[in-house]
């Protein structure tokens, strides 16, 4: 897959997740060997270039010898290699080789081509450092994460190599790649930027766009399970409001229930007039969350294609200190994004609530029959509301924390990685309260026969069906809830919702 440098669509990276190779188009290498020229030449005139011939952060006063420039970015490497934690998952690792050589390339950090192509070798033969999770403040760079990246580019560190950890320099000699020896400021180049924040964010938006897909497949079963009404989705109603994504989402909603006989049968007749919160306001809270994963989605295409470097060079030749690094949008929006995927769960799990309540779907109390003697989804109900709780509790913003680094010389800082990271546990939530939703909404539907479902639906039931008997008498719970789980981790409900 050829990709310019700074024109990637999210398709691209999300191919690039799942295995796609990235190439760069010809004459990719002039914008960068002109930037290194630049710096060249700057660096002859003994200018003070940051990171380049000074020290870093609260150190850039200090002066560096023209005989120690290689070794400063040696040092940056191994110093800044600070990482903890388990490591980062192989498709956000892909993603971030990506990023960081297109980035590179756009020709404005001073790294010669061999730095770029060196980390295009890697992902092209699947060599994926060993990156700890945890360390990066969003701020500077992700400096520590990257630096655990940088550091196999010099045949150093670890990396991933057929599902195995093995030291840096063993998987540059398996795939036939040959260890940088690091130039002026290209240390510093390869740990300051984004890269880090921005591919989880991303993998949380791709993850946070399936489950919401799942999440209009289940509660359009919850709908006819509890006998629900399609009137709260009738177009009218949302083109009044105007929230694109609620049309969106009312759109979808009618599209799954078309064709329902269980509507068909109490469009008359039916005493209640309107539903439950849960059923009635899906369009306007999932279309609330929609909105909130489109302009999520804006923020990190562009962050994705950024240069986020300091200092930069410029085509004319200067060189400028600023602060691309700072990764306050990237933070913004996986807050963005850990709020809605809360708001999905949230609302499912309520729908749970209402089907196995009596009072309100009109079905057997906790989804059986001979009640008293079977518990049924009782306690499934408080597995999805323990669930959400944690969500509650993850979804708090990150973007609002900061804590002063570099002995105050980097003083306000973004948490964005942090931010990103946890989107990781709020969808494992997430998938389980749709898991569960689904079974339960399966099992409402079933007390409902002959009648049946709309074909869309049918076909989510038979999944549920597949994994998950009927629920005639109290079994274990857990193996059905893991096992619809991964159906909808494997995105196969989200697929009946496409568009969204």
């Amino acid at each position: 897959m050829i990709v310019a440098p700074g024109s990637a669509s999210l398709e691209n990276l999300q191919a690039i997740m799942q295995g796609e190779v990235l190439d760069l188009p010809a004459g990719w290498q002039a914008p960068v060997e002109a930037s290194v020229g630049a710096l060249a030449k700057r660096i002859e005139q003994g200018e003070a270039l940051y990171g380049v011939n000074t020290g870093f952060g609260k150190l850039a006063s200090q002066r560096i010898g023209s005989a120690d420039l290689a070794k400063l970015q040696l040092n940056l490497l191994r110093s800044h290699a600070s990482g903890t934690g388990a490591l980062l998952p192989a498709p956000v690792v892909r993603l971030i080789l990506a990023l960081k050589a297109m980035s590179l390339a756009r020709g404005a950090s001073a790294v010669r081509p061999v730095v770029i192509e060196a980390l295009l070798a890697l992902l092209r033969a699947d060599v994926l450092p060993a990156i700890p999770a945890k360390g990066s403040v969003g701020a500077s760079g992700d400096l520590a994460p990257l630096a655990h990246l940088s550091l196999v580019l010099i045949g150093e560190g670890e990396a991933m190599v057929g599902g195995a950890v093995v030291p840096g320099a063993e998987a540059l000699r398996r795939a036939g790649i040959a260890p940088l020896a690091l130039g002026p400021k290209e240390g510093l180049a390869l740990l300051n930027g984004t890269q880090v924040s921005t591919a989880l964010a991303l993998a949380g938006l791709f993850t946070a766009r399936m489950l919401l897909r799942t999440a209009l497949a289940s509660g359009a079963m919850s709908v006819d399970a509890a006998r629900g009404s399609d009137t709260p989705f009738d177009p009218r109603i949302h083109a009044l409001r105007g929230q694109p994504g609620q049309i969106r989402a009312a759109a979808a909603l009618r599209n799954l229930l078309e064709g329902s006989a269980i509507r068909e049968s109490h469009r008359t007749g039916d005493t209640r007039v309107q539903d439950p919160y849960c059923l009635r306001c899906q369009p306007q809270v999932m279309g609330a969350c929609i909105d909130q994963l489109d302009h999520a989605a804006q923020v990190l295409q562009r962050e994705a294609n950024a240069v986020t470097d300091n200092p930069l060079v410029t085509a004319e030749g200067e060189v400028l200190s600023g602060g691309n690094f700072h990764a306050e949008p990237v933070a913004f929006a996986a807050d963005n994004i850990a709020l809605a995927v809360a708001e999905i769960g949230a609302l499912a799990e309520r729908r749970i609530a209402l089907l196995t309540d009596p009072a309100l779907s009109g079905l057997p109390a906790f989804l059986v029959r001979e009640g008293g003697l079977n518990s049924g989804f009782m306690i499934a109900q408080v597995t999805a509301a323990a669930l959400a709780s944690e969500n509650k509790s993850l979804a708090h913003p990150r973007s609002v924390d900061s804590l002063p680094t570099s002995a105050n010389q980097e003083d306000h800082v973004s948490m964005a990685t942090g931010a990103a990271l946890r989107l990781v546990e709020m969808a494992d939530n997430t998938a389980g309260i749709l898991a569960i939703e689904l079974l339960a909404a399966a099992q409402g539907i079933g007390f409902h026969r002959p009648l049946t479902s709309s074909p869309v639906l049918e076909a989510a039931l038979a999944l549920v069906r597949e994994q998950a008997a009927p629920w005639d008498e109290d079994r274990l719970m857990a193996p059905d809830i893991a096992a619809v789980k991964r159906l909808v981790e494997r995105g196969a409900f989200a697929q009946l919702a496409e568009g969204i």
